[in-house]
Protein backbone atom coordinates (compact mmCIF):
# COMPACT_ATOMS: atom_id res chain seq x y z
CA UNK A 1 0.00 0.00 0.00
CA UNK A 2 1.56 3.46 -1.11
CA UNK A 3 2.13 6.01 1.62
CA UNK A 4 -0.35 8.30 -0.18
CA UNK A 5 -3.16 5.74 -0.22
CA UNK A 6 -2.46 4.99 3.28
CA UNK A 7 -2.77 8.69 4.61
CA UNK A 8 -6.12 9.17 2.76
CA UNK A 9 -7.53 5.71 4.46
CA UNK A 10 -6.43 7.10 7.79
CA UNK A 11 -8.16 10.33 7.17
CA UNK A 12 -11.39 8.56 5.60
CA UNK A 13 -11.44 6.18 8.65
CA UNK A 14 -10.80 8.39 11.48
CA UNK A 15 -10.78 11.72 11.02
CA UNK A 16 -14.69 11.17 11.25
CA UNK A 17 -14.78 9.89 14.60
CA UNK A 18 -13.10 12.82 15.68
CA UNK A 19 -14.75 15.88 14.73
CA UNK A 20 -15.45 17.66 18.08
CA UNK A 21 -19.22 18.30 18.87
CA UNK A 22 -19.86 21.82 19.14
CA UNK A 23 -22.60 21.94 21.94
CA UNK A 24 -22.34 24.17 25.00
CA UNK A 25 -19.14 23.81 27.11
CA UNK A 26 -21.66 23.98 30.24
CA UNK A 27 -21.01 21.04 32.55
CA UNK A 28 -22.42 17.71 31.02
CA UNK A 29 -25.20 16.40 32.07
CA UNK A 30 -24.26 12.73 31.79
CA UNK A 31 -20.63 12.41 32.10
CA UNK A 32 -20.89 8.54 31.53
CA UNK A 33 -21.27 9.29 27.74
CA UNK A 34 -18.63 11.31 27.64
CA UNK A 35 -16.55 8.71 28.64
CA UNK A 36 -18.46 6.14 26.37
CA UNK A 37 -17.18 8.83 23.75
CA UNK A 38 -13.70 8.31 24.26
CA UNK A 39 -13.76 4.53 24.30
CA UNK A 40 -15.40 4.50 21.36
CA UNK A 41 -12.53 6.84 19.67
CA UNK A 42 -9.73 4.64 21.04
CA UNK A 43 -11.52 1.69 20.01
CA UNK A 44 -12.02 2.92 16.23
CA UNK A 45 -8.54 3.86 16.04
CA UNK A 46 -7.51 0.67 17.26
CA UNK A 47 -9.52 -0.96 14.82
CA UNK A 48 -8.23 0.79 11.90
CA UNK A 49 -4.48 -0.26 13.02
CA UNK A 50 -5.31 -3.82 12.00
CA UNK A 51 -5.71 -2.98 8.35
CA UNK A 52 -3.34 0.35 7.53
CA UNK A 53 0.16 -0.58 8.15
CA UNK A 54 0.86 3.44 8.81
CA UNK A 55 2.34 5.87 11.47
CA UNK A 56 -1.51 4.75 13.65
CA UNK A 57 -0.25 3.90 17.24
CA UNK A 58 -3.43 3.79 18.90
CA UNK A 59 -3.63 7.10 19.93
CA UNK A 60 -6.98 8.90 18.86
CA UNK A 61 -5.51 12.16 19.00
CA UNK A 62 -2.21 11.48 17.57
CA UNK A 63 -3.79 9.60 14.99
CA UNK A 64 -6.00 12.18 13.98
CA UNK A 65 -3.12 14.17 12.94
CA UNK A 66 0.32 12.85 13.47
CA UNK A 67 0.51 10.87 9.92
CA UNK A 68 0.50 14.13 8.10
CA UNK A 69 3.53 15.39 6.53
CA UNK A 70 2.10 18.75 5.95
CA UNK A 71 1.02 19.16 9.55
CA UNK A 72 2.39 22.40 9.39
CA UNK A 73 0.46 23.91 6.58
CA UNK A 74 -2.09 22.53 8.33
CA UNK A 75 -1.75 23.45 12.03
CA UNK A 76 -5.27 24.40 13.39
CA UNK A 77 -6.38 20.83 12.38
CA UNK A 78 -5.09 19.67 15.59
CA UNK A 79 -8.09 21.73 17.01
CA UNK A 80 -10.17 18.95 15.82
CA UNK A 81 -8.43 16.42 16.99
CA UNK A 82 -9.13 17.04 21.37
CA UNK A 83 -11.13 13.97 23.29
CA UNK A 84 -12.90 13.97 26.11
CA UNK A 85 -14.64 16.55 28.45
CA UNK A 86 -12.34 19.35 26.72
CA UNK A 87 -13.02 17.93 23.32
CA UNK A 88 -14.52 21.43 22.85
CA UNK A 89 -11.47 23.40 23.43
CA UNK A 90 -10.64 24.85 19.79
CA UNK A 91 -8.30 27.30 21.30
CA UNK A 92 -7.28 29.86 18.23
CA UNK A 93 -8.42 27.71 15.21
CA UNK A 94 -10.36 30.35 13.46
CA UNK A 95 -8.03 33.37 13.86
CA UNK A 96 -4.71 33.94 12.06
CA UNK A 97 -1.12 32.42 12.92
CA UNK A 98 0.83 34.56 14.70
CA UNK A 99 4.55 33.63 14.65
CA UNK A 100 6.48 34.27 17.88
CA UNK A 101 9.70 35.90 16.73
CA UNK A 102 11.36 37.41 20.33
CA UNK A 103 11.94 35.48 23.47
CA UNK A 104 12.08 38.82 25.50
CA UNK A 105 9.66 39.48 28.19
CA UNK A 106 10.51 42.69 29.32
CA UNK A 107 7.98 45.05 30.29
CA UNK A 108 4.69 42.65 31.29
CA UNK A 109 2.34 46.02 31.37
CA UNK A 110 3.26 46.97 27.86
CA UNK A 111 4.63 43.87 26.10
CA UNK A 112 6.48 44.12 22.48
CA UNK A 113 4.86 43.08 19.31
CA UNK A 114 6.51 39.94 18.65
CA UNK A 115 6.46 38.26 21.90
CA UNK A 116 4.89 35.59 23.99
CA UNK A 117 3.15 37.72 25.85
CA UNK A 118 1.82 40.25 23.29
CA UNK A 119 0.38 37.07 21.20
CA UNK A 120 -1.85 35.54 24.27
CA UNK A 121 -3.37 38.75 25.73
CA UNK A 122 -4.69 39.89 22.34
CA UNK A 123 -8.51 40.16 22.10
CA UNK A 124 -8.61 38.14 18.68
CA UNK A 125 -8.49 34.40 18.35
CA UNK A 126 -4.52 33.44 17.39
CA UNK A 127 -2.70 30.41 16.73
CA UNK A 128 0.29 31.25 17.97
CA UNK A 129 3.85 29.71 16.57
CA UNK A 130 7.21 30.29 17.20
CA UNK A 131 9.87 31.08 14.49
CA UNK A 132 12.90 29.24 16.15
CA UNK A 133 13.96 27.34 19.24
CA UNK A 134 13.97 29.78 22.50
CA UNK A 135 13.96 30.03 26.15
CA UNK A 136 11.44 32.53 27.21
CA UNK A 137 11.75 33.63 30.63
CA UNK A 138 9.05 35.64 32.36
CA UNK A 139 9.44 38.40 34.26
CA UNK A 140 5.81 37.97 35.82
CA UNK A 141 3.27 35.07 34.79
CA UNK A 142 1.90 34.76 31.30
CA UNK A 143 -1.90 35.67 31.64
CA UNK A 144 -3.52 34.48 28.83
CA UNK A 145 -6.84 36.02 26.89
CA UNK A 146 -9.47 33.60 25.52
CA UNK A 147 -9.66 31.75 21.92
CA UNK A 148 -5.94 31.42 21.72
CA UNK A 149 -3.66 28.12 21.00
CA UNK A 150 0.43 28.05 22.08
CA UNK A 151 1.57 25.85 19.46
CA UNK A 152 5.37 24.90 19.98
CA UNK A 153 5.70 21.96 17.17
CA UNK A 154 8.56 22.80 14.71
CA UNK A 155 10.65 24.45 17.14
CA UNK A 156 11.94 23.48 20.85
CA UNK A 157 10.21 26.04 22.79
CA UNK A 158 11.15 25.95 26.97
CA UNK A 159 9.20 28.50 29.20
CA UNK A 160 10.57 27.81 33.07
CA UNK A 161 13.04 29.69 35.46
CA UNK A 162 10.44 31.99 36.07
CA UNK A 163 6.54 32.50 36.42
CA UNK A 164 4.99 30.32 34.04
CA UNK A 165 1.28 30.01 32.46
CA UNK A 166 -1.89 31.91 34.04
CA UNK A 167 -5.40 30.37 32.35
CA UNK A 168 -7.82 32.79 34.74
CA UNK A 169 -11.39 33.51 33.59
CA UNK A 170 -11.07 32.59 30.53
CA UNK A 171 -12.28 30.23 27.32
CA UNK A 172 -10.75 27.69 24.59
CA UNK A 173 -7.52 27.70 25.44
CA UNK A 174 -5.17 25.39 23.66
CA UNK A 175 -1.05 24.67 25.05
CA UNK A 176 0.56 22.24 22.87
CA UNK A 177 3.99 21.16 22.36
CA UNK A 178 6.07 22.91 25.27
CA UNK A 179 8.35 22.20 27.63
CA UNK A 180 7.62 24.15 30.79
CA UNK A 181 9.59 23.73 34.26
CA UNK A 182 11.39 25.32 36.98
CA UNK A 183 7.93 27.48 37.30
CA UNK A 184 8.50 30.01 40.65
CA UNK A 185 6.02 32.05 42.41
CA UNK A 186 5.66 35.94 41.20
CA UNK A 187 3.27 38.86 41.48
CA UNK A 188 2.90 41.54 43.75
CA UNK A 189 2.55 43.88 40.16
CA UNK A 190 0.95 44.97 37.09
CA UNK A 191 0.33 42.80 34.69
CA UNK A 192 -1.84 43.51 30.92
CA UNK A 193 -4.36 40.63 30.51
CA UNK A 194 -5.96 42.77 27.53
CA UNK A 195 -5.09 45.41 25.04
CA UNK A 196 -7.61 47.40 26.66
CA UNK A 197 -6.98 46.15 30.48
CA UNK A 198 -3.90 45.72 33.00
CA UNK A 199 -4.77 45.13 36.88
CA UNK A 200 -2.79 44.53 40.12
CA UNK A 201 -1.94 40.41 40.52
CA UNK A 202 -0.91 38.97 43.76
CA UNK A 203 1.91 36.38 44.23
CA UNK A 204 0.83 33.30 42.03
CA UNK A 205 1.52 29.98 42.98
CA UNK A 206 4.57 28.92 40.91
CA UNK A 207 2.07 26.22 38.99
CA UNK A 208 3.39 25.06 35.94
CA UNK A 209 -0.29 25.89 34.15
CA UNK A 210 -2.95 26.90 36.53
CA UNK A 211 -6.57 26.90 35.54
CA UNK A 212 -8.45 28.98 37.66
CA UNK A 213 -12.18 29.51 36.57
CA UNK A 214 -12.11 28.83 32.83
CA UNK A 215 -13.90 26.28 30.70
CA UNK A 216 -12.91 24.39 27.52
CA UNK A 217 -9.28 23.52 28.03
CA UNK A 218 -6.88 21.09 26.76
CA UNK A 219 -3.21 20.37 27.14
CA UNK A 220 -1.47 18.19 25.18
CA UNK A 221 2.22 16.80 23.89
CA UNK A 222 4.06 18.91 26.91
CA UNK A 223 6.53 18.19 29.06
CA UNK A 224 6.15 19.56 32.84
CA UNK A 225 8.94 19.17 35.80
CA UNK A 226 10.06 20.83 38.59
CA UNK A 227 7.38 23.48 39.49
CA UNK A 228 7.24 25.24 42.69
CA UNK A 229 3.32 24.28 43.71
CA UNK A 230 1.59 21.85 40.71
CA UNK A 231 2.78 20.74 37.33
CA UNK A 232 -0.98 21.21 36.05
CA UNK A 233 -3.57 22.95 38.63
CA UNK A 234 -7.23 23.71 38.20
CA UNK A 235 -9.38 24.99 40.70
CA UNK A 236 -12.60 27.73 41.31
CA UNK A 237 -15.03 25.65 38.96
CA UNK A 238 -13.12 25.38 35.81
CA UNK A 239 -14.41 22.62 33.79
CA UNK A 240 -14.34 20.99 30.73
CA UNK A 241 -10.49 20.06 31.00
CA UNK A 242 -8.51 17.62 28.99
CA UNK A 243 -4.78 16.63 30.04
CA UNK A 244 -3.50 14.60 27.24
CA UNK A 245 0.04 13.27 26.08
CA UNK A 246 2.33 14.63 29.08
CA UNK A 247 5.08 13.38 30.33
CA UNK A 248 5.37 14.76 34.06
CA UNK A 249 8.85 14.09 36.17
CA UNK A 250 10.48 15.30 39.31
CA UNK A 251 7.93 17.17 41.07
CA UNK A 252 6.27 16.65 44.45
CA UNK A 253 2.46 17.77 44.20
CA UNK A 254 1.73 16.79 40.39
CA UNK A 255 -1.78 18.01 39.73
CA UNK A 256 -4.35 19.75 41.82
CA UNK A 257 -8.32 19.37 40.75
CA UNK A 258 -10.35 21.04 43.00
CA UNK A 259 -9.80 24.23 45.01
CA UNK A 260 -10.57 22.99 48.83
CA UNK A 261 -13.11 20.90 50.66
CA UNK A 262 -14.74 23.92 50.95
CA UNK A 263 -15.29 25.28 47.77
CA UNK A 264 -18.00 23.32 46.15
CA UNK A 265 -18.40 25.13 42.86
CA UNK A 266 -15.82 22.46 42.03
CA UNK A 267 -18.89 19.90 42.02
CA UNK A 268 -19.07 20.97 38.36
CA UNK A 269 -15.76 20.36 37.31
CA UNK A 270 -15.21 17.48 34.84
CA UNK A 271 -11.93 16.59 34.01
CA UNK A 272 -10.14 13.79 31.27
CA UNK A 273 -7.08 12.69 32.19
CA UNK A 274 -5.47 10.44 29.35
CA UNK A 275 -2.24 8.58 27.55
CA UNK A 276 -0.04 10.54 29.89
CA UNK A 277 3.28 9.31 31.19
CA UNK A 278 3.77 9.68 34.87
CA UNK A 279 7.17 9.31 35.24
CA UNK A 280 10.59 9.31 37.34
CA UNK A 281 10.75 11.53 40.83
CA UNK A 282 7.00 11.94 40.71
CA UNK A 283 5.78 11.89 44.39
CA UNK A 284 2.22 12.58 44.48
CA UNK A 285 -1.42 14.08 42.94
CA UNK A 286 -1.37 12.51 39.61
CA UNK A 287 -4.42 14.09 40.28
CA UNK A 288 -5.84 14.72 43.52
CA UNK A 289 -9.52 15.84 42.70
CA UNK A 290 -12.22 17.37 44.94
CA UNK A 291 -15.84 17.19 43.73
CA UNK A 292 -16.91 17.13 40.15
CA UNK A 293 -16.13 13.88 37.92
CA UNK A 294 -12.23 12.55 36.90
CA UNK A 295 -12.02 9.81 33.82
CA UNK A 296 -8.09 8.76 34.54
CA UNK A 297 -7.59 6.38 31.25
CA UNK A 298 -4.82 5.09 29.61
CA UNK A 299 -1.75 6.25 31.53
CA UNK A 300 1.37 4.81 31.71
CA UNK A 301 2.08 4.91 35.72
CA UNK A 302 6.25 4.43 36.45
CA UNK A 303 7.14 6.46 39.25
CA UNK A 304 5.08 7.61 42.67
CA UNK A 305 6.83 7.99 46.23
CA UNK A 306 3.73 8.41 48.04
CA UNK A 307 0.15 7.69 45.91
CA UNK A 308 -1.17 7.70 42.35
CA UNK A 309 -3.90 9.05 42.79
CA UNK A 310 -6.03 10.68 45.26
CA UNK A 311 -8.74 13.00 46.10
CA UNK A 312 -10.90 14.43 49.11
CA UNK A 313 -14.84 16.39 49.43
CA UNK A 314 -16.63 12.78 47.41
CA UNK A 315 -15.12 13.20 43.84
CA UNK A 316 -16.16 10.66 41.26
CA UNK A 317 -13.05 8.73 39.57
CA UNK A 318 -13.17 6.53 37.17
CA UNK A 319 -9.82 4.91 36.53
CA UNK A 320 -9.72 2.54 33.03
CA UNK A 321 -6.92 0.66 31.19
CA UNK A 322 -4.04 2.57 33.14
CA UNK A 323 -0.96 0.72 33.44
CA UNK A 324 0.37 0.93 37.51
CA UNK A 325 4.21 0.10 38.46
CA UNK A 326 4.27 0.72 42.24
CA UNK A 327 7.53 1.54 44.11
CA UNK A 328 9.28 -1.51 45.73
CA UNK A 329 8.59 -0.09 49.08
CA UNK A 330 6.03 -2.31 50.86
CA UNK A 331 4.25 0.70 52.26
CA UNK A 332 3.79 2.71 49.03
CA UNK A 333 1.69 0.14 46.98
CA UNK A 334 -1.74 1.31 47.07
CA UNK A 335 -2.17 3.46 44.17
CA UNK A 336 -5.08 5.36 45.72
CA UNK A 337 -5.12 7.93 48.75
CA UNK A 338 -8.72 9.09 50.35
CA UNK A 339 -7.99 12.31 51.87
CA UNK A 340 -9.02 14.37 54.71
CA UNK A 341 -12.17 11.69 55.94
CA UNK A 342 -12.58 8.79 57.56
CA UNK A 343 -13.20 5.54 56.11
CA UNK A 344 -16.87 5.99 56.98
CA UNK A 345 -16.92 8.73 55.44
CA UNK A 346 -14.96 7.94 52.37
CA UNK A 347 -15.95 4.21 51.87
CA UNK A 348 -19.41 6.33 49.91
CA UNK A 349 -17.14 8.27 47.47
CA UNK A 350 -17.55 6.48 43.82
CA UNK A 351 -13.76 5.32 42.88
CA UNK A 352 -13.14 2.17 40.16
CA UNK A 353 -11.06 0.67 38.49
CA UNK A 354 -11.92 -1.14 35.37
CA UNK A 355 -8.98 -3.12 33.24
CA UNK A 356 -6.47 -1.62 35.06
CA UNK A 357 -3.07 -3.24 34.49
CA UNK A 358 -1.36 -3.42 38.08
CA UNK A 359 2.30 -4.35 38.73
CA UNK A 360 4.77 -5.19 41.37
CA UNK A 361 2.25 -5.63 44.12
CA UNK A 362 -0.15 -1.87 43.45
CA UNK A 363 -3.46 -2.16 44.20
CA UNK A 364 -6.33 0.53 43.99
CA UNK A 365 -8.49 0.24 46.82
CA UNK A 366 -12.04 1.02 44.88
CA UNK A 367 -14.87 2.80 46.92
CA UNK A 368 -18.76 3.88 46.57
CA UNK A 369 -20.78 2.16 44.08
CA UNK A 370 -18.19 -0.22 42.55
CA UNK A 371 -17.47 -1.14 38.73
CA UNK A 372 -20.85 -2.98 38.70
CA UNK A 373 -23.56 -0.42 40.10
CA UNK A 374 -25.35 1.54 37.63
CA UNK A 375 -24.04 4.66 38.68
CA UNK A 376 -20.87 3.27 35.61
CA UNK A 377 -23.95 1.64 33.39
CA UNK A 378 -23.63 3.58 30.44
CA UNK A 379 -19.02 3.86 30.81
CA UNK A 380 -18.06 1.31 28.03
CA UNK A 381 -15.59 -1.19 29.18
CA UNK A 382 -11.88 -1.13 27.67
CA UNK A 383 -11.82 -4.43 25.50
CA UNK A 384 -8.61 -4.63 24.64
CA UNK A 385 -5.71 -5.38 27.20
CA UNK A 386 -4.33 -2.65 28.87
CA UNK A 387 -1.07 -3.65 28.94
CA UNK A 388 -0.19 -4.01 25.05
CA UNK A 389 -1.90 -0.66 24.95
CA UNK A 390 -0.69 1.82 27.51
CA UNK A 391 2.87 1.47 26.10
CA UNK A 392 2.34 2.20 22.53
CA UNK A 393 -0.36 4.98 23.13
CA UNK A 394 1.90 7.01 25.61
CA UNK A 395 5.61 6.00 23.98
CA UNK A 396 5.84 9.26 22.71
CA UNK A 397 4.05 11.55 25.74
CA UNK A 398 5.56 15.25 25.96
CA UNK A 399 6.64 17.41 23.44
CA UNK A 400 7.41 16.10 20.03
CA UNK A 401 10.19 16.31 17.56
CA UNK A 402 7.95 17.63 14.55
CA UNK A 403 10.04 19.17 11.79
CA UNK A 404 9.08 20.55 8.40
CA UNK A 405 8.11 18.30 5.85
CA UNK A 406 7.83 14.89 7.86
CA UNK A 407 5.16 13.55 9.91
CA UNK A 408 5.64 14.24 13.72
Amino acid sequence: MSSKLQFILTIFFIIPLLLPNLASSSPVPDPERVIEDVHMRINASRRNLAYLSSCGTGNPIDDCWRCDPNWESNRQRLADCAIGFGKNAIGGRNGRIYVVSDAGDDDPMNPKPGTLRHAVIQDEPLWIIFKRDMVVQLKQELVMNSHKTIDGRGASVHIGNGPCITVHDVTNIIIHGIHIHDCTPSGKADIRDSPEHAGYWGTSDGDGISIFSSKDIWVDHCSLSNCQDGLIDAVHGSTAITISNNFMTHHDKVMLLGHNDAYTQDKDMQATIAFNHFGEGLVQRMPRCRFGYFHVVNNDYTHWEMYAIGGSASPTINSQGNRFLAPDDHSKKEVTKHEDASEDEWKNWNWRTEGDLMLNGAYFRESGAGASSSVYSRASSLSARPSSFVDSITRTAGVLNCRKGSSC
